[in-house]
């Protein structure tokens, strides 16, 4: 009875937060997110009224800009989603002889999150047929996925089809749309990667804020990494260079931005999360392999059609930015990278977030104004080490792990084996400490522990895998292989363990 009346009670009250935002939202809507009706209707949703742009549409759209430029544009198939759809790659080059730079661009990784996927198709229209933007191609070697997850989008739906977030999906690659995603992306081998998302502007926790809550007022916030694994000067170039050239762009247009934020619970108060440090997700996981990376938020999520030219014109504004900032930054990005791929930094295996007050900008539901807010900020931006431990020259595995060694393959790492038997003086985690959570995230038991390093001479039979810490996706290689790293394969349940054994996995440090 009891819990009956908790389960009223949480409904009247989440009828009434839905009740206070749906009358607001038009009012909203016409005070600081007008439609930007000047944008052409050259894309399939754009043609018509109702919906978004369904795969049939997809392919067809793609196939008459086929046809149209075969000079310039390649279409293929990386692979199939779990219902049987063929995912596009599309391929935009011109054959001349100068240096390219390469960018991977992605949308539609999340299903519900629409005008990602339009906005990548308006830049393919616009970057082959009209002459302000196709001298790009000059420069750029471009390979965008316009739709990643088709199951989920053509359900407008988050997730894919077996319930999986496909950008929580990153290291632990358990979904069949991550795997041909990210070998298609470590085939191609980008240095810079923009991938297309949207947010949610209306979240119940925003209800506790002000008198009768809150919404957003970014129109894009912008999602790039505090790993401490990633070079710093990567993490600079993607900053100062990257994001803040589309900041410029924004504030020309009139459009507000932001760093990314989403919030959290912390002792009962809500917090408000900056930035990322996680691998699981994209724009870290591709900082890691050494490429200026960036998640990038439009304000949608829940607004179906409402300003959808309006957050389609964003979504282009940012991706051309992007595309001009890599035209003409081509020598100093790939000196960057070079730079990236020679540091041979400390493993940082954990870290933890800065925390103070500061003020965001919100709308207030009541008044419809703008306000200040104070509020408590967790900065993975600015993020510090907690566990260290000195950089490897090398990681073994042994030759029966073949779900991880497949695992690093995917993420692009390279590895050898051993061509004998070969005694090796190792460093061997011990689990000296385990804990592991009945409740399943993204379909995983997910363990915790703590290891403790001893010294070892083992006698290492042929064909145990050697990975070599010195190549460009190095930095990747300890995320997953470090247990205590917070979405290694031992944290995520890949590679099962207990208290007291010793993984089967080596450190060589001499």
């Amino acid at each position: 009875m009891i819990k009956k009346v908790y389960i009223l009670v949480f409904l009247l009250f989440a009828g009434h937060i839905y009740a206070q935002i749906s009358p607001q939202s038009k009012k909203i809507t016409q005070k600081f997110f007008l439609e930007y009706e000047a944008l052409e209707n050259i894309t399939p949703a754009l043609q018509k009224k109702k919906g978004f742009t369904n795969y049939d549409e997809l392919i067809s759209f793609l196939n008459s800009l086929v046809k149209k430029h075969p000079d310039k544009i390649k279409l293929s198939f990386i692979g199939e989603s779990q219902k049987g759809y063929k995912i596009p790659l599309v391929r935009l080059t011109t054959p001349n002889t100068n240096e390219k730079i390469k960018v991977w661009m992605q949308g539609g990784l999340h299903g519900n999150e629409p005008a990602s996927t339009e906005g990548l198709l308006y830049l393919l229209d616009k970057i082959l047929n009209d002459t302000d933007y196709t001298y790009l191609l000059d420069n750029v070697d471009l390979a965008i996925v316009p739709m990643s997850n088709i199951d989920g989008y053509l359900k407008q739906n988050r997730y894919a089809a077996n319930g999986l977030d496909l950008n929580r999906d990153q290291t632990k690659l358990m979904a069949p749309e991550s795997v041909v995603l990210k070998q298609a992306f470590s085939n191609f081998n980008p240095e810079v990667v923009v991938d297309f998302h949207e947010y949610r502007p209306y979240r119940k926790d925003f209800s506790q804020f002000s008198d009768f809550g809150i919404t957003s007022i970014y129109d894009i916030m912008f999602l790039y990494t505090g790993n401490l694994n990633v070079p710093k000067n990567i993490r600079e170039i993607t900053n100062n260079l990257f994001v803040e050239n589309a900041r410029k762009v924004l504030d020309k247009n009139g459009l507000m931005h932001h760093d990314y934020m989403s919030t959290g619970k912390f002792g009962g108060e809500i917090h408000f999360n900056q930035g990322a440090t996680n691998s699981r997700s994209s724009a870290t996981n591709c900082a890691l392999a050494n490429t200026i990376s960036t998640l990038i938020e439009v304000r949608g999520v829940g607004l179906g059609r409402t300003s959808f030219k309006r957050r389609i014109n964003t979504t282009f504004l940012i991706a051309v930015s992007y595309l001009e900032t890599a035209y003409n930054n081509i020598e100093r990005v790939k000196n960057e990278i070079k730079k990236a791929n020679e540091q041979h930094n400390e493993v940082i295996v954990t870290s933890s977030k800065s925390i103070y007050k500061d003020n965001i900008k919100a709308i207030d539901l009541d008044s419809n104004e703008m306000i200040d807010l104070e509020v408590t900020i967790r900065d993975a931006l600015k993020s510090k080490p907690k566990l260290v431990r000195k950089r490897p020259i090398a990681y073994l595995i042994d030759a029966n792990q073949k779900e991880i060694i497949e695992k690093l393959k995917t993420l692009g790492v390279k590895l050898e084996t051993l061509t004998e038997d070969q005694e090796i003086e190792v460093e061997a985690y011990l689990i000296s400490t385990y804990q592991k959570d009945s409740k399943k995230y993204e379909k995983m038991n997910l363990q915790t522990v703590e290891a403790k390093i001893e010294k070892k001479t083992i006698l290492f039979p042929k064909g145990t895998f050697k990975i070599s810490m010195n190549q460009r996706r190095a930095n990747i290689i300890p995320e997953v292989l470090e247990p205590e790293a917070p979405n290694s394969f031992v944290s995520f349940g890949v590679l099962n363990t207990n208290e007291q054994e010793i993984l089967p996995i080596y450190r060589v440090t001499n």
